[in-house]
């Protein structure tokens, strides 16, 4: 039999996943499309604080070329986790000019993880984008590209 921590983890993480869930259905994130290295990429942009604590939590899947952007007020050091986050992703950070200044690996967490690990920017950002784990490698973004939000 498990110890009363670990059944208080277990339940704290259902009631957690569940509301995560009532949630996530309430936003409805803006969705545009950018340019990076050529290439048109879907998102939904998280820009409130409630949008950025939601982010791609309890999400099973991402389109090839689908993410979400994440855009911030100010230009400063970011620390990014995968609580609730069920897919591996990657992530790029940008800077006030919209020029890459990290990119990271991040590893999907268990809905038991109470300490996540934390993913800091090497540089202050302002944008991060996060994409299916690989995507920057395998399109071969480099450290000082660009993206530009493309109009509607």
């Amino acid at each position: 039999m498990g110890s009363p921590l670990r059944l208080f983890l277990v339940l704290f993480s259902l009631v957690s996943l569940k509301a995560g869930l009532c949630f996530g259905s309430e936003i409805h994130f803006e969705k545009a499309k950018i340019l990076l290295a050529g290439k048109s990429i879907s998102i939904e942009i998280a820009k409130t604080p409630s949008e950025h604590a939601q982010g791609l939590m309890f999400r099973k899947k991402l389109g090839s070329d689908e993410g979400m952007l994440f855009v911030f007020e100010n230009e400063e050091i970011r620390h990014f986790w995968m609580k609730n986050t069920l897919i591996d992703l990657s992530i790029g950070y940008f800077d006030k000019d919209k020029v890459l200044v990290d990119i990271q690996e991040m590893t999907a967490t268990s809905l038991l993880d109470v300490k996540p690990p934390s993913y800091p920017s090497a540089k202050p950002a302002m944008y991060a984008l996060e994409m299916n784990k690989g995507w920057f490698r395998r399109n071969g973004l480099k450290i000082g590209q660009k993206f530009q939000l493309l109009k509607r």
